[in-house]
């Protein structure tokens, strides 16, 4: 029988558990997802199998297959796992700005912590119990800032897409200088002779590069992520302004 590709049907948290009767299996759904995490942040998605999850725990594949039906439903638990790290917003705090820039700046930093969720996100749905606190923590706070409806929608994806969005990039980042053994400020410098060599054919990239070119680069990451953040919350705050 091919296997159910639909993203809900398929989804753990729509399924009852796996858990059978009769038998008493010698581990818990929350520590094979907790030993899974673990392999995840060591090794990335390449370096999870049900065989090592299994040689992890001590106790063999089969014990894995008493809750989980296969490393696709493995990831959905850890994805739900992790995001129960997000700081949720107090709703009692009458500052939205304030609470909705602390749910995107932890969002971001929980994925920068497990590096391996970046791949993940659009993949399988965010209805697990920690997405749903979150999302329901969340629609609170947007709610009694005055967003309503489809407009809610709009603005909570929109400050998602860029906690997601910077974190992608700063993995990316991390990747690359891993890889090259340098920091980034290394990796830039290194572009020196190429930039000095081409700077004729991009006259105003070339003006903003020697200006800007001793800036340090991690620094920049998190001012720019900030940055962005913050504009977001601007836009937001006129438009409810003008739609009041």
């Amino acid at each position: 029988m091919p296997r159910d590709t639909d993203p809900i049907t398929s989804s753990v948290w729509v399924r009852p558990s796996r858990a059978r009767r009769g038998e008493q299996p010698t581990l818990s759904r929350e520590q094979i997802v907790r030993a899974a995490i673990e392999l995840l942040d060591a090794e990335g998605l390449s370096g999870l199998s049900m065989r090592r999850l299994g040689a992890k725990l001590g106790a063999g594949a089969t014990s894995v297959y008493w809750y989980v039906a296969n490393k696709d439903e493995l990831l959905e638990l850890a994805l739900d796992e992790a995001m129960g790290q997000v700081e949720l917003p107090d709703p009692a705090v009458a500052d939205w700005r304030s609470a909705v820039g602390d749910v995107v700046r932890s969002v971001r930093t929980v994925i920068l912590r497990h590096t391996w969720m970046a791949g993940l996100y659009g993949i399988h749905p965010a209805i697990g119990p920690q997405a749903m606190r979150l999302s329901d923590r969340l629609i609170g706070v947007l709610t009694a800032a005055g967003f309503a409806n489809l407009d809610m929608a709009y603005a909570s994806s929109l400050l998602m897409s860029h906690a997601f969005g910077s974190a992608v990039m700063d993995v990316a980042m991390h990747t690359a200088t891993a890889l090259a053994g340098k920091d980034a400020n290394d990796l830039v410098r290194q572009l020196e002779p190429y930039m000095d060599r081409i700077a004729g054919e991009y006259p105003h990239y070339a003006k903003w590069w020697a200006q800007n070119k001793g800036a340090d680069m991690e620094r920049m990451r998190e001012d720019g992520f900030e940055f962005g953040l913050q504009r977001l919350l601007d836009g937001l705050e006129s438009w409810l302004r003008s739609d009041a």
